[in-house]
């Protein structure tokens, strides 16, 4: 027997049952009829239906969604400021950060400026959030981690947005005679790859190693050439100054 197809009265939702929006009746107990496929693209395959166009629809759909939708759908929530509460959480956990880093971040979000203002001034009240804390961790570490001296620390923190007073201060924690006596385990370890230069190159490429590391001139000089004289028995007399 002719199968009959009944058109469903209202759309069929996104993700429905029926990916062609009709609803096909069941055959005839005992006609044994095989349904017929092509039936399946209604009028014809300009239609706009069949699993194709259902497969299409689907995905323009979902591609069409706006970014909030896409949010809602990964469990986020809408409201800005407990969205940026979430971010800055998440940036926040096993690594501290400055309040520049966490608004740059925040603003890269689309944060509106009004709900980020917000959340960082409670950070910054709960103790979340802290420059001060962060810049003398960074100067501890960076200095005894890596040789860096006060000017590099400097650069370094500026670019993290921290305030220039908290700097200083932060910085202010490097007694001079450490910074020089860091300087000098910097050139002892780096001595021994310049063995077979000669001595204005060697000269050259150990104070300018310091000065990358933010040591001034005065010091990196007097600090190599004092290196090359007891270390290497060298002759600094007459050198060329490397700067």
């Amino acid at each position: 027997m002719t199968r009959r197809t009944e058109w469903s009265g209202s759309p069929v939702e996104p993700g429905g049952d029926s990916e062609s929006g009709y609803r096909a009746a069941e055959p005839e107990a005992g006609a044994g009829a095989r349904p017929d496929r092509r039936s399946r693209g209604g009028a014809g395959s300009g239609s706009g239906f069949g699993e194709g166009a259902g497969r299409r629809a689907r995905s323009g759909t979902r591609s069409s969604g706006s970014p909030s939708s896409s949010r809602a759908e990964k469990g986020e929530p809408r409201d800005p400021v407990e969205q940026a509460r979430n971010i800055c959480l998440r940036l926040l956990t096993g690594t501290p950060r400055t309040r520049k880093q966490l608004a740059d971040a925040l603003r890269k979000r689309e944060i509106p400026d009004e709900a980020a203002e917000e959340v960082l001034a409670r950070f910054v009240d709960v103790g979340l959030i802290d420059d001060a804390a962060f810049a003398g961790a960074w100067v501890e570490s960076r200095h005894h981690g890596r040789g860096l001296a006060r000017r590099a620390l400097v650069r370094e923190l500026r670019t993290k947005g921290v305030d220039s007073a908290v700097i200083d201060e932060a910085v202010g924690q490097l007694d001079p005679d450490q910074e020089e006596e860091t300087a000098r385990e910097l050139v002892a370890r780096k001595l021994r790859s310049t063995r077979g230069l000669d001595r204005d190159k060697r000269l050259r490429r150990l104070a300018g190693m310091l000065a990358r590391k933010g040591y001034g001139e005065g010091m990196a000089l007097r600090v190599v050439r004092q290196a090359l004289e007891e270390e290497e028995g060298e002759d600094t007399e007459g050198l060329d100054e490397p700067f």
